[in-house]
């Protein structure tokens, strides 16, 4: 493991409606606007996917950084 743990929490400088998808970006070392863009997609495309009560639920779930 390395010395660095990334911990799971909303971001506060790379946000636009609550930081949710900041944060699941900088835990994984992803792009934080490819993942804004997959989710969108995937919420868009999928009907199995209710991507709105989804991100309602990371927004409460989620601790603020």
């Amino acid at each position: 493991m390395s010395a660095e743990t990334r911990t799971l929490s909303r971001s506060r400088s790379d946000r636009v409606l609550a930081g949710v998808m900041g944060g699941v970006a900088r835990r994984f070392g992803w792009n934080s606007t490819l993942v804004r863009v997959l989710f969108v997609i995937v919420s868009v495309l999928s009907a199995a996917f209710p991507g709105i009560i989804v991100y309602l639920a990371m927004w409460l779930l989620i601790p603020q950084e």
